[in-house]
């Protein structure tokens, strides 16, 4: 059986992201979310678009990738829309205005989710958390739990897939015992996604259980150093290209 398609894991190549240091593509990812939200449209929120285009050529994503990302808050993101369009108080009409602000917003979102998805699709959840360590390391000096805030964000990375994973197989066990999932009117789907959402939930929970079982076991506690070196010269450019290209999308 294929196993689902899950939009922005991790996908082995040789692309110049998947070569890059995961600091550098951690600062980049906050950089660039940052000068969305920042740039004014239209001439800063093009050249983000021309950043995520370069993007999603360096790691070699689809812009269907992106659209699969959107798609689970596709009806909020509509609705965000209609109530900006939409004028309810004092003189109701429609408000050209609200929906443009609307618009930009939503584009706003996916450009965001877009720079989400070229950075962990090139960047293994091991890595990711190497680089949250390297990071905030400086905070270990005021007692922060460095360590264990990166380890919970790379497990929580790997378990995406695996929920998905374990989303499909139940529901094709599911519908070779005779369950109707996708027949009816909404409630009785709901009522038919119950048997699916039930085993899901005590799957995930009786791996949560194992892996904590198994990091104890070997004392792990996230604390482990990671071994990653200075940063190469190809790389300082590269982070230093992308903060000014940022900053000048965020003053046009």
């Amino acid at each position: 059986m294929l196993r689902p398609r899950v939009p922005g894991a991790y996908a082995p190549g040789s692309t110049p992201l998947h070569r890059l240091d995961p600091r550098v593509k951690l600062m980049m990812l906050l950089v660039a979310t940052v000068a969305t939200f920042a740039a004014p449209a239209p001439l800063g929120l093009l050249m983000m678009t021309v950043g995520l285009a370069a993007a999603l050529v360096a790691s070699r994503t689809s812009p269907a990738t992106v659209l699969m990302g959107l798609r689970p808050a596709a009806v909020v993101l509509a609705l965000s829309v209609a109530s900006n369009a939409l004028v309810l108080v004092g003189q109701p009409g429609f408000s050209p205005d609200g929906l443009v602000r609307g618009a930009l917003v939503v584009c706003r979102i996916a450009l965001v989710v877009g720079f989400a998805l070229s950075f962990s699709s090139t960047t293994p959840p091991p890595a990711i958390a190497d680089g949250l360590a390297a990071l905030m390391a400086p905070l270990r000096r005021v007692g922060v739990p460095v360590g264990a805030i990166a380890m919970s964000a790379s497990v929580a990375l790997r378990f995406i897939p695996l929920t998905v994973e374990e989303v499909d197989r139940i529901r094709c066990a599911q519908r070779a015992r005779g369950a109707l999932l996708d027949e009816g009117g909404p409630l009785r789907r709901l009522r038919g996604w119950g048997q699916v959402l039930v085993p899901l939930v005590v799957g995930l929970f009786r791996r949560a259980d194992e892996l904590a079982s198994a990091m104890t076991d070997r004392c792990y506690t996230g604390e482990q150093t990671a071994l990653l070196g200075p940063l190469a010269r190809r790389e300082l450019v590269v982070l230093i290209g992308a903060v000014a290209w940022a900053v000048a999308a965020a003053l046009l």
